[in-house]
């Protein structure tokens, strides 16, 4: 193999790859990127047989070849190189992939890719197109909500389900739930019963989306993976969790009696501060509301206490009720700046967060007993 290519661009696409090849893996394969060079373009694959990345590059190919290649080394010398053209070369009878710009040259050692597993990034079956914006709308406003008990599987990602001509993504780890909806007016099977998209490939969603921004990405399904292509460019195929996600709509209230009103900004920075004086396991501070105020407070039995009011509309009785200070913080700050709604029947009942500017938007929070 012969080829030459921008160092830039092979780095930006190694970069995509680092995050998904498997480093605790019992096959050692499965650390490696494979990478393929012909018809002028470089094709970058990487795996943990959960999530697979393909990337492909245009460079100018003398001689096709084919094999593996440890990505966080060669990427780290990526890295370090200026933005130049470099040639690169396969010595099969080394193993050996030669990296050289005139005074500059490095030697890799590479390994055969018959071991590589087979892969593929496509379907014919349950095809659909989606914004990169709204992906990312989807992601940005939901993961936060994502649990990280990996004894409960089916919590360990974003649920997707076709709810008439809108598409659901429902994130919730027990004590908190974030809920978008946004016009979907495709007919796709799979997701009228719904799919669990797991927390790696969430991550890796994002990386694509944000990637092709005011691009629409085509998608398919299987029984088994979703397929995402990114203008025949980028590729990735995440497993699905095969489970069955809970009955959510169980937590959300069907109607609430008092509502506070509050300033998204002036609630969130009073929030982190008074954060400081929580206990460090609970996060747990204090919210009393009244008509026209709302005090946060905490106290911590060895660094002193911390006492903060805002002004608030709120038209219901006086009341005191505990929250977990960081899911209140991860909670307000996916709204947008100006008034947000928390919605409540009494102490022990679950917190409705919404804002009229977002009104396929909703989060709940669960409060902490004190």
């Amino acid at each position: 193999m012969q080829l030459t290519v921008h160092s830039e661009q092979l780095k930006n696409a190694f970069n995509k790859l680092l995050s998904i090849a498997d480093k605790k893996s019992s096959r050692p394969i499965l650390s490696y990127t494979l990478m393929e060079a012909k018809d002028n373009r470089i094709y970058l694959t990487g795996t943990d047989l959960e999530v697979s990345a393909k990337v492909v590059v245009e460079a100018h190919v003398a001689q096709a070849g084919i094999f593996c290649i440890n990505a966080k080394n060669f990427f780290d010398t990526l890295k370090e190189l200026p933005p130049v053209q470099v040639e690169l070369t396969l010595n099969e009878a080394e193993n050996t992939l030669k990296l050289q710009h005139r005074d500059i040259h490095f030697s890799f050692l590479v390994y055969n890719n018959a071991e590589f597993p087979q892969l593929a990034f496509e379907s014919k079956n349950a095809e659909f197109s989606m914004g990169a914006d709204d992906l990312l709308n989807y992601i940005n406003k939901t993961s936060y909500a994502i649990s990280t008990d990996e004894t409960r599987s089916y919590l360990n990602g974003i649920f997707f389900q076709k709810q008439d001509n809108k598409l659901r993504a429902v994130a919730t780890d027990g004590h908190r739930l974030a809920m978008l909806d946004l016009p979907f007016e495709q007919n796709v099977e799979p997701l009228k019963n719904g799919v669990i998209i797991p927390r790696k490939g969430i991550a890796e969603l994002r990386r694509m989306a944000e990637s092709f921004p005011m691009k629409d990405l085509k998608f398919s399904m299987d029984d088994s993976f979703l397929y995402i292509n990114g203008e025949d460019t980028y590729f990735l195929a995440v497993r699905l969790v095969a489970r069955e996600y809970p009955k959510y709509q169980t937590v959300i209230p069907n109607k609430t009696t008092s509502t506070v009103q509050v300033n998204k900004t002036e609630f969130l920075d009073a929030v982190k501060r008074i954060k400081i004086m929580a206990n460090e396991k609970t996060n747990g501070v204090r919210v009393t509301l009244k008509s026209n105020e709302l005090v946060i407070f905490a106290k911590h039995h060895i660094l002193g206490e911390g006492i903060e009011s805002i002004p608030i509309k709120f038209d219901g009785k006086e009341m005191e009720i505990g929250f977990n200070a960081k899911y209140l913080m991860d909670t307000i700050s996916t709204f947008n700046d100006g008034e947000v709604l928390m919605e409540l029947n009494n102490v022990l009942s679950p917190v409705v967060v919404r804002s009229n500017d977002l009104p396929g938007y909703l989060c709940i929070i669960m409060p902490l007993k004190l």
